[in-house]
């Protein structure tokens, strides 16, 4: 375009893109003041001119093979309608929640019940001091990322690199689970996975499943450790690296763990992740971690792990703990959105709204009793402080 050309380019073919049609990040491709292993991408600032962020160009096939670095390896939600519940804006002013938010049930004595009523342990008493929830909207939440890398600027979440990812190592504490759907709508997902559920033997139904739509429908779903009340990962690990506070989080002992990875085998989320290298001081990773000026960036409240470990989402446990230290020190009641953490301060939509739920008050609290409101695999009994809430599409024109 007007004697420009970015040569090889690496392009990625998504669905729903509209036909003749590309796209092209801005903030690519940068060279000054950057290591060479964090050069990546191009720059699309090259072809933009006049200001504006549309421009006709033209599009040539040239010769080699990129590989991309996905650690999501599924497009489709294949009519499993537990993971992301959605209805339509008819349905969610019409019916009854129990119709578009339907609660599992699981079997008890032979009898079916709402998953909500079975625990596999007696409770403990949780009223007594601070009780951390999380909610996200997945109406509100865009697929931005702006989450994922506060969590990884706050709680020196280690930049493993490319290669390392496309070995299944990544190493976010947040991801955002994208899902397209696979008919016109994900409710048409799940009728067609209802006309193949009783016959296994069709097995180019569930494929043809796995096809995204030509015009595909997407929803986008922040995933980070549920710190989950009857947590799975805290009953397996040999050496109780992992437990639960009275506050509600997860904590990991860094210096307890072994390294067993039996908590990641349990976690039906699969939000836990394994330090294979030592990330820091380390000419593998030459990144933000190998150099004095990289590591003045580092959160001097938040250990950095070394090999051998599992760690997760903690919550933020470094700001609720500064919180509630200032409040006592200025002898005041802490008020609600006092507490934040990473996620939730850089959220812009408000997707991600983080409090103490004993505080009746306070916005989460609120938020928790909504009949949109949903834990993810609810049916596993996992009991979750981390809740969504279902998404309500308005897809009528008029």
């Amino acid at each position: 375009m007007n004697g420009v050309s970015l040569d090889n380019v690496p392009v990625i073919i998504q669905p729903g893109q509209a036909p003749k049609t590309v796209g092209l990040s801005f903030g690519y491709g940068r060279k000054v003041g950057m290591k060479e292993e964090m050069q990546t991408g191009v720059n699309a600032y090259a072809v933009y001119t006049n200001f504006n962020s549309v421009q006709s160009v033209s599009i040539e096939k040239a010769d080699g093979l990129h590989e991309f670095a996905c650690i999501q390896l599924q497009n489709t939600l294949m009519g499993r309608g537990e993971i992301i519940k959605e209805t339509t804006l008819e349905k969610y002013t019409t019916e009854d929640a129990h119709e578009w938010n339907p609660v599992p049930v699981v079997s008890l004595d032979h009898q079916e019940v709402p998953a909500t009523t079975v625990d596999l342990w007696a409770s403990f008493d949780r009223s007594i001091g601070h009780h951390f929830n999380m909610s996200i909207d997945l109406n509100a939440c865009t697929g931005c990322g702006a989450c994922v890398i506060a969590c990884h600027a706050e709680n020196n979440v280690p930049v493993v690199g490319k290669t390392e990812v496309r070995r299944s190592r990544d190493m976010h504490w947040l991801r955002i689970d994208r899902y397209y759907s696979s008919e016109d709508t994900f409710e048409d997902d799940n009728i067609k996975k209802d006309e193949f559920s009783g016959a296994f033997e069709s097995k180019s139904g569930f494929e043809e499943m796995e096809r995204s739509a030509i015009n595909p429908q997407v929803a986008f779903q922040p995933v980070m450790c549920q710190h989950c009340n009857h947590a799975p990962c805290e009953t397996v690990c040999p050496v109780a690296a992992t437990s639960h506070s009275r506050q509600g989080q997860n904590h990991m002992a860094y210096n307890r763990c072994v390294g067993t990875r039996y908590c990641a085998n349990n976690c039906p989320y699969k939000v836990r992740r394994f330090n294979w290298f030592l990330y820091n001081n380390n000419d593998e990773f030459d990144f933000h971690m190998n150099n004095d000026l990289g590591k003045m960036v580092i959160n001097p409240d938040v250990t950095v792990r070394s090999r051998g470990v599992i760690e997760k989402c903690s919550l933020c446990i470094q700001m609720t703990q500064k919180t509630i230290l200032d409040a006592k020190r200025d002898g005041r009641v802490i008020e609600d959105g006092e507490f934040q953490t990473a996620c939730s301060n850089a959220c812009s939509n408000g997707a991600i709204v983080f409090g103490d739920i004993n505080n009746e008050e306070s916005k989460v609290a609120e938020l928790k009793k909504e009949d949109r409101m949903y834990h993810l695999l609810e049916a596993v009994g996992t009991k979750p402080n981390v809740f969504y809430h279902v998404k309500v599409r308005n897809t009528n024109e008029a």
